[in-house]
This record gives C-alpha cells, structure tokens and sequence, in this order.
C-alpha cells in the first residue's frame, strides 16, 4: 500500500501517524476552524487511516481503509460509489474541493509539531551511555526470548504498521523482498529471458542464515549425545558440514538442505541408539530406583513469638496486668501451640491443630495486634487478642499459618502463590558472586523479617537493565543463587531480551504444570524509537485460571525528559503484545488479573541537590516523595493510572558511588560539560489488579550490601489470591440451571466532541465469545468536549457464562470497550468484578473509563448476575482466612467481629441485603467471647519505631453521594488533582498494602469530590484526608483547580455549565471502581475520633489520670501520639522513649521511671 508519503520524501504535515484520537480532537478543537482536519493511523485496523474533520465544534471521523489492490478508499454508505486513491495525498487532494461528499471540504490543515518531533529523534540518553551499547550476542537478533527456558520464542513486538521493522529483528522476507527493488529486478530479468531468480535466491539465503547457526548448535548436541550411547559413531559431522565463508545464496541453501537430511538421521540414529542401550543396561544390572534430580526443600523450624494478652481496662484491674503469651508455629506439624507464661511454672499451654484454627483478624487501628478465632467444641468459637512485638512480627506469624494451613489443606490447588519481583540496573558490569540479599528481600525499606526469609516464593521475576551477560549465562546464575537460598531447583518459564534489558521468570518444580499460555514481546523505546537500548521487555502466563503480566522497562534518562518518559510509557502500554488476542481492544493495563511493572523507569527528584543530601542524610524521606516526578505525574494522571505501589522507606537507590552504599555521585563528566544526575527513585515496582481480587504487598526495599553498580537492586514480594481451573462438582448446566449476567441500563460519558452513535463490547474468560450491544438510543451533550450516551436494557445482550456454579462465578470479571459506530475505535476500556454483582436484585456499578494510559470518562449502570438455587455452593478462600477489624470500638461494645471483607462491606451496606444468591449470606460460626479477654477500645495507631518499618499512610473511605451524580469525567481528565488531595503532599500509591488493602479496592478518593469551588458549588459535606503537612522550605504545590501551563484546566472550565440535575434519579448507592455498593459512612479517622469520644474509660484515659496523680499531664499528648497509651506498655518504656515523646526534663524521666517501677 503506499504510504502517507506517497513516494520517498517526507510524509505531508497533516499526517499524524499514530496520534491518539484523543490527542487528535485536542489539536482540531485548538485549531478552532471548520473544515480543519488531520489524517492519523486508525486505532481499530492496521494499515488504514482516520480522516479527522471539524466542523460546527464536533468533530467527524471517516475510516480510510485499503483494498485487496492496495488502493486507499473513504469508507461510505452502502449504494454510494467508491474512489480508489493510490496514495494518501492523492486521496486528501480530492476532498479539498468542496462537495465530495464530507460534511464540509477540507479547508485548513493540522500540522504536527516539527520541534517535537526533531526533540524524539535526537532523543539521546543523559550520558549514563554515550553512545547505545550493542546488543549482547545471543544466538538470534538484538531481541531475544527463551519460553520454557528451551526453544526461541517468536512473537515479536506489535507494530502498528505491519510493513515496520520488527523490534526483534530485519524484516518477514515476504515484505522485505516484495516491497524491495529486488522483486522488480527478477521480474525484468524474467521478461529478459532469464531462467533464474538471483535475486530472490539471495534473499532466501540471507533468511535461512541465522538457521545455519541454529543446525549447527542441534547437530553438535546430537553428536555429543550420540556418543553417550555409542562411542564408535563418527564423531565431527557437524563441524564437517559448517557453512564455509563467502558461500553465494545458492550454495547456502544446498548446504542447509544437507544440513537439514543430517539431522533427520541423526535423530533417527540416536533412537535406536538409545533404546538399545538402555536395554543393555536393564538386562546387565540390577534395577535401582531413579535418584531424585533435586534436594527437597528446607524444612522451616518451629518459630516462635512473644506476646501479650490484650484486654481492656477492666479486666486489667481484675487480673493485675496484662499477660505475657508465647505462640509456637510448627508448619510442618500443622499445629500452634499457645503456652502462657507465669512466675513459677509454664504448665498452662494449649495445642490447636490448623483446622481448629477458625480465622485471623488484624487489627486496622494497631497494626501489631491480632485477634485468632479458634474452635472450641462445635460451631462455637472462642477469639482471643494479642499484641505482638512489632507489625513486622505480626506479619510474619500470619504467613507462617497461612503456610501451614495451605500445608495441610484438602485443596488439589492453591488459593494463594508469593511472587517476588526484583529489579536492578547492573551498569554494564557482572554480578558479585552473591546476590543472597536480593532475592532474600533484605536491606533497606520495608523487608521481611527473618522468620519469614526461609520461606521460598512461589514465582521469583527478577528484571535487569544494562546486563552484559548473556541469556543462558544469567538464568544459570539466578538459579544457582536460588537454590544456595531454597535448596529448590527453579524451572525457567521464560526469558526476554531486548539488548541489555532482560526479565527472567523462574518457577517452582510443583508449579510447573499449573502454567500455560507463555507469551514474550518486547518494544523499542531508544533514538526514534529504533534502537534497544530503551524501551521493554515483558512475559505474560496464566497460573490454572489466575492471568499474570510482568513487564521490565528502561525508560529515558535525564532530569528535564519527564513528557518522553511518559511518551515511553504510553508506547509500551499499546505495543507491547502480551496476554490473549482477543484481549486486542484492552491495553496491557486492562489484560491480566495481576500486572506487575517495574524498572529503571527514570523519574527524578525536582529539587536541589544539597537540599535532597540533606534530607537524606536526616532520613527524611516524606519532603522528596513529594517532588519525585513519578508521583506527581501519577497525580495528574499522565503515567500509571490506577497503578499501586508500595510506600517507599528505603533512600534513593540512584546514582552511588560504585564500590560503596555510602556516597552519592551526582556529577558526571561529558565532552558538553559537567552533567548533574541528582540521587533518585529510578527504580520502581508497581502493580494493577482487577477489583475484588487478592493482593498484598509484604516487602519493598532496597539493598545495601551489593555495590557493583551505581544503582542498588530493588526488590519487592506479593501475597496473590489465584484462582483454579475450576471443574463443577455437577457438571454442564442444564438449560433450567443457566446462569443469566442482565443489564437494566448502561450510561456512558466519554470525552469527545464527536457525536457519533456507539455500541459496547462485552469481553470475559466466562464467556463463550464476546457479545455486542445495539447502538445506544439516547445521547446528549451540555457541554462540547463530552457525551452522554445511554442504553436501555432493549439494546443490551443478556450473557450467558460458560458455567453457572456461584464458586465459578465470583472469581470471574467482565471487560467492557465502548466504541464508536463511524471509526469502530474504543473510546474507552473498564472491567467489573462479578462477584458483588450476583444476586437476585439489580445491583449497580461505577468506575472509570480508559484508553492507551488515560482517563476518557467513567461509566455506570444496573445489572444482576442471575445463580440457580442448584449451583451456589461455595467454599471460602485461604486470603479470606485472614480479615481486617475495621471497627474494634463496636466489636468491643458486644458485636460479633467482621468477618471475611465480602462479608464486612455487605454488611456495612445498606442495599446490599443476603439472599439465596448471595454468597455472604453463609452462615458464621457462633462467637463466644473469652472470660477474661474481651475486645479492647481503640487506640490510635502505634508510632514509628525504629526497630519496624513505618506504617502506612492513613487513608480516607469514601462517603455516600449527596447530589444526584458527582460525574468524575468532566474534571479529572485533564490531569487536575482530586480536590481531597491536599496541596503539598503527594497522594498515596494507589494499591498500598495497608491492611484495609488486603483485596484490591478504588483508590480512597473514590468516587472524585466535586467541582473545585470557584467552579461550582460547594459540595453539603467535604472530609479532607488528614494528611502531613508540606516540609518546610518546600516550595507550596498549586491548589487543585488552578491552572497549568499545561492547559489542565481547560475541560474545568468547559464544564461549568453542566448541570447535575439533568443525569436522573440518584443512584441507591453507586459502586466503587465495578464492586457492590458498600459506601462506608465516615472516613476511618473521624470514625476513630467519635469511638474515642464514646470511650469514656479507655488506655489513654488511665495514662492521663496517671500523670495528673503525678502533676506531669503536660506530657499525655506525647506520650498517646506515639503510641504510649496503654499503663501495661507503659511499663516497658526506656529514657530514649520518653525523650521522643517529648520528656527532656531529666527530674520528670526519673519520675516517671520510678512511679512504673513502683507500679510493677
């Protein structure tokens, strides 16, 4: 077909080659004249064309689409004639004479912006290399990919053009001979007279030369093998048939096809060889059972935790103080012994096996408290609360039961796997010898504690940036380092190149068959998008029913190149070519049940380098988490939208000293001068999920002790629920026992100002195939930039799952495209959970919409999963043994506990009422509270200490709707910060793993507050999130509202007008991010504040009445801010405590002290 261009000169300036549609409307909404178009790549068909047309303020899009001839044509109506065009130009010269058919002649040219596309092109590294290094030899071309660890994997990166270079290699040879002067020059020679192709006859040679390389490495492996079995076969016929120098292409395809009947013989040979020897062997010996190829893994020890008894006031006057516990955890038993210790003897101690083990329950409030529900007799249960020694203690006692209880489970297969991923810019140089710390996930940060080292991670991804080794090399010694650490041999599943970008996957031996569906690709992001030394490399399985995507990237470097960063981002979210090709319309973010990113992405720190060595060296790390260019396009929704990550509390990991972890080199010589590389978080983690799956985050950090590199390898370790392949217990459904997925009403809003018609695409692992809607049959638009569009349940298919059964069901999810009817592209993507969708009544759901990384409006609606009575047997998962107590002040107060999350919410919900189909309609246990423990009242949140890794960031629940619909589309899109969000910090990562996180739920400020206030009217009720303040000599971010020079607000300020009361009856409750309505009524913080007031004998209290006895109630404040508000803690308390909570006046330290030791 031929190209924009049309010949070999430049392409015209109105060709935008494969601009958003979304960017598209922009620049013709900027251009602001009717009749001013572009021409872009269409989003929907490779190959063809978008002719984007303004006209009246709307903007009209007309497919170009390319015949079986190569000829380009407007797509039109049925019975309207067709013009064939050989060129593009050739085809937009026609319609700027008016009368051709468009709503208006094309009169006025978009044009692309030259100076950025010259900035791309010269699009240089900030010096870390000067020149690209070549790519490492592998065998194959500058991409390589290993699946299974065996054979070369083919899928390369998609391209949009098919006629592009592939990322991993020259061109297929049909194009690059079809599309060459070689062709013409054959085909002239033939009608010449010649009787050969010489032509061709090269090409085909040049082909089949990487093929040679790869005989010769089987049929040298082949000989090899051959003389195990018979030593006097003839050894060096491989080396005898290795293609000579200088071979012409005729000669290099004889030698292959000799090369090629070798090895059909060879293998032949080798069979019988085999077999016969074997034979020998059988019948001379003795039969002696196979040795296992490897050791089995270490046994973990019996661990142990001291801890004590939580009660509340009460009964601490009754019983004298609180008492001390030890909890043994015997994984390989399957049992945990609680023995309570006393003065003299230590007699009193009980044993519960793991299935008397009823249930955990974390505390929200205290993060080292635990409540463990055990079985006392039948469905009677007793709960107990202890305080562990720290969070981290805590953490690792509940993953040390959870492992038993996944021991000993009755379960073929998991519920739940660990993933550790890992990343590390090597700089170019080889490993040390011992990476122990890396894969061990020790150092810096948030890291596990060392009982729970021992345990060994289901999946181990480790990503590296700038490797020198080559593919096989560093597999070898990533397995070897694992085995050092697990006594396991890893299998490979996959590993992908991109020249020294590199991802390895590497799985247990037990989990070998549970994965399928390996698929590898990679993008080049370098100089112009041609060269490796950029870009990424990615590996994408399902694990049984649960899809998994990981994706290793090296984006551009430099302090000032944060839109190309971001321009790299947006590229290798739509090239990379991973998971299901049905999936095709969904980017990478919207394909897989768990996507994990992480590299060297980049982002800097936009601040002075002697105040950043400052801060660093006074281990303040809140004032550079809010310049850290990653964050703050995070908040403005340019990059990694809805993406998690976990806080950091590890310093900088770019750029050291190598050789040391204790210097910072931040100048850096170069022929144009000295170039500054500020110290940074290059290197990242993150992490999206469907909503209501399972995931937390339990490690995230950084080394110390490996010093090859300027950059410290970064590591990070997930507890993820998987689901099985499920097999129903009664078999196919009958035709009575059919599932029903019925939609009541569908309402769409979309940022465009096209008004075209639309229809919906409905996609799902649950689903035969993917079902269409009918267009929609309403619209309207208040506002030029946006679209409502509405579907009755007339246009909406009823789906019917491939299985019916509620356990099938629940772990399933339903991706949703809307597209338009003139172009067929998406203008937006979302996924819904099924599981707070099941139920006899409608339920409702609302979340965001997206497309290629942006926000493109939001969607909502009515639908109902429809279960027969005869499938809704359930069981409950291992991630639903452990819950979060979410509201300790009414469990106090004679409630029975919250139970698993599904359960909590339900309850917590007005609307959501059990039913027969309701799977948290089952039954609980009977709770019996203990004697002498009972639930304590809430305190506030344990300080930092030291000795522990810092809590996690408080964070506000929704609150229900007050207006009719507070619609997210009109005021987020255009990169403004969510009004909560306070001006100075940051706002969290959205998937941090607090506890509250434990399922993957909407970001906190979710659904959006409304309209700023000088854009609106203020909203009945506002709950700022309490938040940290700004540092001080830190520069105020702009309020939310005020413009950018960016033109954020410019949707702001076209929407104004719109008006809420025109979008219908208020939802009961809409739901957050695709789950059931479960708005809770008060942000966590203002709830704790009513329990504490509620309490009018609490922990604190008794502190408070205490240092009034002693006249020192100056100090109460202190003391219960940093978590000293219990009388029994306060006993443990040393003079460094009271110093940090304010008590520097040495005559008060000894007073205190000894008022506690006259107390003991």
């Amino acid at each position: 077909m031929a190209g924009a261009g049309g010949g070999a000169g430049p392409p015209p300036g109105w060709y935008h080659r494969d601009l958003s549609r979304a960017a598209a409307e922009e620049l013709l909404a900027r251009a602001g004249r009717d009749g001013s178009f572009l021409v872009r790549d269409s989003e929907s068909v490779p190959g063809a064309f978008a002719l984007c047309l303004l006209f009246q303020k709307h903007v009209h899009t007309y497919r170009i689409l390319p015949d079986e001839d190569d000829f380009l044509a407007v797509q039109t109506s049925q019975g309207v004639p067709v013009r064939r065009f050989q060129t593009l130009p050739e085809l937009i010269a026609l319609y700027l004479q008016p009368n051709q058919g468009l709503v208006c002649a094309l009169l006025f040219p978009v044009e692309r912006d030259k100076d950025r596309d010259a900035a791309e092109d010269r699009d240089y590294s900030d010096g870390d290399d000067e020149k690209p290094p070549l790519p490492p030899r592998c065998g194959s071309s500058s991409g390589c990919s290993t699946a299974g660890g065996l054979s070369p994997a083919g899928p390369a990166a998609a391209v949009p053009d098919g006629a592009a270079e592939s990322p991993n290699g020259p061109l297929p040879l049909p194009h690059e001979y079809l599309r060459s002067a070689q062709y013409s020059l054959d085909l002239a020679g033939v009608q010449g007279g010649a009787t050969s192709l010489p032509h061709l006859t090269r090409a085909l040679g040049a082909s089949c030369r990487r093929l040679h390389s790869e005989v010769d490495k089987v049929l040298a492996g082949l000989e090899t093998l051959a003389k195990v079995f018979d030593p006097q076969s003839a050894p060096g016929v491989g080396r005898a048939l290795q293609q000579p120098m200088g071979q012409g292409g005729e000669q290099e395809l004889e030698t292959l096809v000799l090369k090629l009947s070798v090895l059909k013989d060879f293998l032949s040979g080798i069979e019988k060889k085999a077999l016969k020897a074997l034979q020998e062997m059988s019948s001379a010996a003795p039969s002696t059972p196979l040795q296992p190829l490897s050791r089995k893994a270490k046994s973990i020890p019996v661990q142990t935790f001291e801890v004590k008894l939580d009660v509340t006031l009460g009964d601490l006057t009754k019983i004298g103080k609180s008492q001390k516990y030890t909890l043994s955890v015997d994984v390989e038993g399957g049992k945990l012994v609680v023995l309570k210790k006393q003065k003299d003897t230590q007699e009193d101690w009980n044993t519960f096996t793991h299935d008397k083990i009823r249930q955990l329950i974390k505390s929200q409030r205290v993060q080292n408290k635990l409540g463990i529900v055990f079985e006392k007799e039948k469905d009677r249960t007793q709960r107990k609360d202890f305080v562990f020694a720290s969070a981290r203690k805590r953490e690792a006692f509940c993953q040390l039961l959870q492992l038993m209880k996944n021991r000993h489970s009755h379960q073929d297969e998991p519920d739940m796997i660990s993933i550790f991923i890992g990343t590390w810019n090597m700089g170019g140089v080889p490993p040390p010898k011992s990476i122990a710390s890396w894969v061990t996930s020790k150092g810096l940060g948030k890291t596990l504690e060392e009982v729970s080292v021992a345990i060994a991670h289901d999946i181990y991804v480790l990503g590296t940036q700038e490797n020198s080794l080559g593919d096989k090399e560093w597999v070898d010694f990533l397995r070897a380092a694992l085995k050092d650490c697990t006594d396991l041999e890893y299998r490979p599943v996959a590993v992908q190149a991109l020249w020294s970008i590199k991802v390895v996957v590497l799985v247990k031996p037990e989990h070998e068959n549970r994965i399928s569906h390996v698929s590898t690709s990679s993008v080049k992001t370098g100089i112009a998008n041609t060269l490796g030394n950029k870009g990424a490399v990615g590996v994408s399985f399902m694990f049984n029913g649960t899809s998994l995507g990981f994706v290793n990237c090296h984006l551009t470097s430099g302090s000032e190149k944060t839109a190309r960063r971001n321009q790299n981002y947006v590229d290798i979210l739509r090239l990379l070519s991973l998971g299901d090709r049905q999936l095709s319309s969904f980017d990478i973010s919207l394909r897989f049940t768990h996507l994990f990113w992480f590299g060297d992405l980049n982002y800097r720190l936009d601040m002075d380098i002697q105040e950043i060595l400052n801060y660093v060296g006074r281990r303040e790390l809140e004032p550079l988490l809010r310049v850290d260019q990653l964050n703050l396009e995070k908040e403005k929704h340019k990059v990694f939208l809805r993406f998690g990550e976990e806080e950091i509390t590890f310093p900088p990991t770019y750029r050291y000293e190598r050789g040391s972890r204790d210097t910072y080199v931040w100048h850096k010589q170069k022929p144009t001068g000295v170039r500054t590389n500020v110290p940074s978080w290059c290197d990242r983690i993150l992490w999206k999920s469907y909503p209501e799956t399972h995931i937390n985050c339990n490690a995230y950090g950084c080394t110390d002790d490996i010093v090859t590199s300027d950059h410290s390898p970064v590591f990070a370790s997930f507890e993820v629920g998987v689901t099985s392949q499920f097999v129903s217990k009664k078999g196919l459904s009958k035709s009575s026992e059919q599932a029903h997925i019925e939609f009541e009403s569908i309402e769409a809003i979309v940022k465009t100002s096209s008004r075209t018609k639309f229809f919906i695409e409905f996609y799902s692992t649950c689903l035969e195939e993917f079902k269409k809607s009918f267009e929609n049959d309403a619209q309207s638009s208040d506002n030029i930039n946006f679209l409502k569009v509405q579907w009755s349940s007339r246009q909406l298919p009823t789906l019917k799952p491939i299985l019916s059964d509620i356990e099938y069901l629940q772990d399933q999810h339903l991706l949703l495209t809307v597209k338009s009817l003139d172009g067929y592209e998406s203008y937006g993507e979302c996924v819904i959970a099924l599981k707070s969708m099941i139920g006899s009544t409608a339920q409702q759901f609302l979340t965001f919409l997206s497309h290629r990384g942006e926000e493109t409006g939001n969607i909502r609606g009515s639908m109902r999963v429809r279960v027969p009575a005869e499938r809704l047997g359930t069981r409950e998962r291992l991630y639903e043994w452990i819950s979060i107590d979410k509201d300790e002040a009414a469990a106090g107060k004679g409630k029975a506990p919250l139970g698993a999350r599904a359960t909590q919410d339900c309850a917590r919900s007005s609307t959501c009422k059990p039913t027969a189909a309701d799977p948290s309609a089952i039954p609980k246990p009977v709770e019996e509270p203990e004697q002498s423990s009972t639930i304590p009242a809430p305190r506030p949140p344990a300080p930092h200490r030291r000795d522990e890794p810092a809590p996690s960031r408080p964070k506000a629940e929704p609150e229900p709707l007050h207006h009719s619909f507070n619609n997210p589309a009109y005021y987020v899109l255009e990169g403004v910060p969510h009004r909560r969000r306070p001006s100075s910090p940051p706002a969290p990562r959205d998937g941090s793993s607090s506890d509250e996180d434990a399922l993957n739920l909407p970001p906190p400020d979710f659904p959006p507050p409304p309209l700023p206030r000088d854009l609106a009217e203020p909203p009945a009720r506002e709950e700022p999130r309490p938040r940290p303040g700004p540092a001080e000599g830190l520069p105020p971010r702009p309020p939310p509202g005020a413009g950018g020079a960016d033109g954020s607000c410019s949707v702001l300020q076209m929407a104004k007008s719109l008006s809420e009361e025109e979008f219908g009856p208020p939802p009961r409750r809409p739901h957050e991010y695709g789950r059931g309505a479960a708005f809770h009524a008060h942000p966590i913080r203002e709830s704790i504040q009513e329990d504490l007031g509620e309490e009018a004998v609490g922990a604190g209290g008794a502190v408070g009445v205490w240092l009034r006895a002693l006249g020192l109630q100056r100090y109460e404040q202190g003391l219960v801010h940093n978590g000293w508000d219990d009388l029994e803690f306060l006993s443990d308390i040393t003079e460094e405590d009271l110093e940090e909570a304010g008590v520097r006046d040495p005559g008060h330290k000894r007073v205190l002290l000894e008022s506690l030791q006259l107390r003991k």
